[in-house]
């Protein structure tokens, strides 16, 4: 138990100092789990040593949650809470740094009527749509982290008893995020480097396109013009460095939203607010999807694609080689921070403004007319596979070999 104490007061730490590079005289906004109360006053505690002028502890509560689904008068479901909509704007008039700890169960909405959960969620996306531009346009810093939550530990180790199952998940956590190293924050700094290399190699080639082919897999992704890569760390309006994702595995851009072309399958389940989608294929024709199946959850996965006309267009596209060591692990997560740093991923909906030239000064008409799409929503789904090969194509329509067999060509770094 002490060197489980030990260990959570360094991920805190780590969180503080890597993942939100919290500031002195900063707002702190911490969305948490109450299951994870010992953890929020930790980090709570690291922001303000760091010199924080404040941390807002924005509580959440599945149980509760699950509740006003169920039972709240339907118009309460579709109204825009005027409190709600004042806390984001607090947040957004002080620049807040944003600590997210993702714990919860994945499917703690499942048997809640669809249409109720999509009436939800559309409203609580509404609220909070100004925050989520902002930082998809990186005007503050912020991070996504996760903690061992039992009912998310049931869900990766079903055979286990609950406590054993959330210390083997916590271990897998500190491991993943390189707690167990000698020097967390060092450790981190290296692998924030080998991911910028290859996100700066990306950047150096005139590239038009690349090409996804597995046993299920045939897409065609078109880039747009002033494309740019990022991966690991990214930088907030003010010049201060933050790491978005703790674990990050992935470089990523965004797509030309009209050039998507082909049949994708995902390759593992997709965890969305309290629902588990699983068997998705897509099929996009001109870069808009024309066929969306899922083995499982297809109503949630149609109430997502109807969120609006950017729902069914591409945000995102990132690469993950399959020598992650979450994909070594060989485990489902069912947690999109941990499934989506093991493997290829897309994700539909909002691009990231970043991810062209100039684009976080660009209004939605700007960044529509630059080929980039908007939306509410922004959701990753996994496409990797060990059979996955991706080839990219320069303007000249010269090819070069990125992905063989699930993991970067070697070499890659070294030519062209």
């Amino acid at each position: 138990m002490s060197h489980f104490k030990q260990q959570l007061q360094q991920y805190a730490e780590l969180i503080v100092a890597v993942g939100g590079n919290v500031q002195p005289g900063q707002t702190v906004m911490l969305q948490i789990e109450v299951e994870q109360s010992e953890l929020a006053h930790l980090i709570t505690t690291a922001a303000y040593q760091r010199g924080a002028a404040e941390v807002i502890v924005n509580w959440q509560d599945t149980a509760t949650q699950q509740a006003f689904i169920a039972h709240a008068a339907t118009e309460r479901l579709t109204t825009v809470d005027q409190v709600a909509t004042a806390q984001v704007n607090d947040w957004l008039d002080k620049a807040a740094t944003r600590i997210v700890v993702m714990s919860a169960d994945p499917s703690s909405l499942s048997g809640l009527p669809a249409e109720r959960i999509a009436a939800y969620q559309q409203t609580q996306a509404q609220i909070k749509q100004p925050l989520m531009q902002a930082l998809q346009a990186n005007r503050f810093s912020w991070t996504v982290v996760a903690a061992a939550g039992v009912d998310w530990a049931h869900h990766v180790f079903p055979d286990l008893p609950p406590n054993v199952a959330v210390t083997k998940l916590w271990q897998l956590i500190f491991k993943i995020t390189r707690i167990d190293q000698p020097d967390p924050i060092a450790a981190w700094q290296q692998h924030a480097a080998e991911l910028k290399a290859y996100a700066t190699k990306l950047n150096q080639l005139p590239l038009d396109r690349l090409h996804y082919y597995s046993a299920k897999t045939d897409l065609t992704i078109g880039l747009p013009k002033n494309y740019n890569w990022s991966g690991a760390t990214s930088e907030n309006s003010h010049g201060q460095t933050f790491m978005p994702n703790m674990p990050t595995e992935e470089i990523f851009t965004a797509p030309d939203r009209h050039r998507v072309d082909g049949t994708v399958t995902a390759t593992k389940p997709l965890s969305y607010a309290g629902t588990i989608i699983d068997g998705m294929v897509f099929t996009f024709t001109n870069g808009r999807i024309t066929a969306a199946h899922a083995d499982h959850g297809q109503s949630a996965l149609d109430h997502l694609l109807a969120t609006d006309a950017g729902a069914q267009h591409l945000g995102e596209l990132a690469l993950v080689p399959e020598a992650t060591p979450i994909a070594r692990s060989g485990l489902i997560f069912y947690n999109t921070l941990f499934d989506e740093n093991a493997a290829n991923h897309l994700a539909f909906g909002s691009a990231y403004p970043f991810s062209i030239k100039d684009g976080t000064s660009m209004i939605d008409a700007q960044l529509k007319a630059a080929a980039l799409n908007t939306s509410q929503l922004h959701v990753d789904f996994m496409i990797g596979a060990p059979d996955m090969a991706i080839d990219a194509y320069t303007k000249d329509d010269r090819l070069i070999p990125i992905f063989r067999n699930g993991n970067w060509v070697p070499g890659l770094l070294d030519q062209y």
